[in-house]
């Protein structure tokens, strides 16, 4: 929540000028796709899923280090402000009916998913943390780790899924929503 007020706020805050190209990019992303609405549907999957590979990959590595547990906090603070500024600049861009149809075709559906296995690699990261903080036993610490990994591992599919889901569920219900932009 934090980040998403974050988000909000610096949208609220920006100049004239940062506004104008933010509701230029905004205006022409949807001219684009309406005038050119074919997708490559397998590179927007493979892109989707890389980033959020590499994204649990971090998240992973960051739960297995002391230090990395502020790493994780970050991370979900910037997403979080990442979602916070895309749901602030859409609806000052096309108003708050047509924004809401731009945020539920576009950005919903694989955040239902998305947000909580984030938290979820959160949760793991800091239990991880406080587990070796607790009992510093060498076992202990491997078989946190493992259960770490298995937890990160089951979140990852979680991942690839909210990934299928934003290639091919909110892509084309965009595609169709994007006719009434």
């Amino acid at each position: 929540m934090f980040g998403v007020i974050l988000g909000v706020l610096f949208i609220n805050n920006a100049k004239q000028a940062e506004e104008q190209e933010i509701s230029t990019y905004i205006n022409n992303f949807i001219e684009k796709t309406k005038n050119n609405a074919s997708v490559d549907y397998a590179r927007l999957f493979l892109n989707s899923a890389k980033n959020n590979l590499l994204l649990a990959f971090i998240l992973w590595l960051a739960g297995l280090t002391v230090i990395g547990v502020f790493v994780v906090y970050g991370m979900i603070i910037f997403r979080g402000f990442t979602f916070g500024y895309t749901l602030s600049s859409v609806i000052a861009t096309l108003g708050i009916k047509k924004g809401t149809a731009f945020i539920l075709s576009t950005l919903c559906l694989q955040n239902i998913i998305f947000i909580p296995v984030l938290f979820a690699f959160g949760i793991s990261g800091i239990r991880l943390y406080k587990s070796i903080m607790k009992d510093r036993r060498k076992e202990n610490i491997k078989l946190e780790i493992l259960r770490h990994t298995l937890i990160s591992l089951l979140l990852t599919t979680g991942l690839i899924l909210a990934s299928f889901i934003e290639t091919y569920l909110s892509t084309n219900i965009f595609l169709w929503a994007v006719n009434f932009l």
